[in-house]
């Protein structure tokens, strides 16, 4: 739930206060008398923050720390407007003002990480979540309304996103995944149209047919497009989303701890896809964004794919099949040769593909790889300013040679050393275009609660790859 937002010209004193600052000197403490200011000033000097209880209402201050990199003080503001949800949380208090004393990029931070910091998933409990931050005022002249809005929208499509990784496949099978798309486009403005069954098999898609074949559940493939009259852009920018509903591996049957058990978050890269598109639309980003996600689930039902079988793919590209638990490359590989006919400028695809991505960036960042230097270097700078970073890794081509098969031409899974960048290979044959690939399999989903990061799903790609298009500057 997001809170009501608003400007104020001056504080109330009366109410709870949060104040955001890097130098003490600057701090504005009339609100304290001599014995609290005392007490903020010892306290600040061994820790960031500082709460002030002064019943029925508390006065928060947070200290942004010097640091070499910028962007680590913007994170430090972040994770101090989660501090602070916590704080307002534990005294129910429903009313907080803003006030800040630091560089004009700490206070939107700030609110950032309050509101992010305010999601819960309870759809399927008895007991409802109670409490609920219900208006935030800010008193600052630096921050703008648009900036505020931007920032509750952000913030929303950021939840959604979640909460679509949250559901379980008891509810959200493909179809109803693209019911909840079309909601999405209905509520900020982005069309979307849906392929059934019998138009992909015309397509002869033949990558999400076959992880498809052991389902009970149809497949659907979604094409979902913001293009505002003022878009800057001739060629459109094509994001790519996995959306394997759920993922037991297939015939290569996944073990259940911590491997299958959570497997409902396979199809978090479309949820970050959908995501993008809902808060490029609701904050009208003057770019022609397209987005593609193919939707399925993966069982090892009688008829399921087997190793060994040899499918032919949207492009008509054969690949022979190692594994059936490396079904994500062979449902985004169909959607990145459909993105050709867009003649796009670039594709972006998202993805929780390979658990070895968690090896090299343990939990903390995307793994990106890619054909285009100019733009992986602008999509890291915006992971820094968006701190959901990436870790860049070479596509060099002795990673194609575990990808060579005797009957097909290609084969699914290669070699179990450099299997992120193998995946990576794999989908870099179905591409003619400048092209960008987002392995997001260690960061979509956290069994522990990291500041502003929940248990479950995280929307993480989302405020990334808005950042991204808001400001890129595409070739004409």
């Amino acid at each position: 739930m997001i809170p009501q937002i608003s400007k104020i010209t001056e504080l109330s004193e009366n109410s709870s206060t949060a104040t955001l600052f890097d130098n003490i000197e600057k701090l504005s403490i009339s609100i304290l008398n001599k014995n609290e200011t005392a007490y903020l000033e010892n306290k600040i000097e061994k820790d960031n923050d500082c709460t002030v209880f002064k019943y029925p209402n508390i006065l928060f201050f947070s200290k942004i720390k010097e640091e070499k990199e910028k962007h680590l003080q913007v994170e430090a503001a972040r994770k101090a407007g989660s501090k602070l949800f916590e704080v307002l949380k534990a005294d129910k208090i429903k009313t907080i003002q803003l006030l800040n004393f630091s560089d004009v990029e700490y206070l939107p931070a700030f609110l950032e990480g309050l509101l992010l910091a305010g999601y819960s998933f309870d759809k399927y409990k008895k007991e409802k979540e109670e409490y609920f931050l219900d208006e935030i005022l800010i008193l600052d002249k630096e921050i703008t309304t648009e900036q505020i809005e931007e920032i509750k929208e952000l913030s929303r499509a950021v939840f959604y996103s979640r909460d679509l990784v949250n559901e379980p496949l008891s509810f959200l099978t493909a179809t109803q995944f693209s019911e909840e798309i079309e909601k999405l486009g209905k509520e900020s403005g982005f069309s979307v149209e849906v392929f059934n069954k019998n138009k992909i098999e015309a397509l002869k898609m033949g990558g999400l047919l076959a992880v498809n074949k052991g389902s009970i559940d149809p497949p659907t493939f979604n094409i979902l497009e913001w293009k505002p009259k003022n878009a800057t852009n001739k060629k459109p920018v094509v994001l790519v989303g996995k959306g394997v509903v759920f993922d037991t591996g297939g015939l290569s049957l996944k073990p259940t701890e911590k491997s299958m058990d959570f497997m409902k978050c396979d199809m978090a890269g479309a949820a970050v896809v959908a995501a993008t598109l809902y808060a490029a639309a609701k904050n009208k980003l003057p770019i022609h964004v397209i987005g593609l996600i193919p939707a399925t689930d993966n069982r090892p039902d009688g008829n399921a794919y087997v190793p060994g079988d040899v499918i032919t793919m949207f492009d008509g590209t054969t690949v022979e099949i190692k594994n059936t638990d490396a079904e994500g490359r062979l449902i985004l590989a169909d959607a990145l040769s459909y993105a050709k006919k867009y003649s796009p400028e670039l594709v972006i695809d998202i993805a929780t593909l390979t658990g070895s991505a968690g090896i090299i960036a343990g939990g903390h960042a995307i793994v990106a790889m890619g054909n285009t230097k100019e733009y992986l270097q602008k999509i890291k700078k915006n992971g820094e300013e968006t701190f959901e970073r990436i870790i860049e890794v070479p596509l060099w081509e002795e990673f194609a040679k575990p990808l060579k098969s005797p009957i097909a031409d290609l084969n699914n899974l290669g070699t179990r050393e450099g299997q992120t960048a193998i995946a990576g290979k794999f989908l870099e044959h179905f591409t003619n275009y400048n092209w960008i690939h987002l392995d997001a399999a260690s960061v979509s989903f956290r069994f522990e609660k990291d500041n502003y990061l929940p248990v479950g799903g995280t929307g993480y790609g989302t405020r990334l790859l808005f950042n991204f298009l808001k400001k890129i500057n595409l070739k004409m």
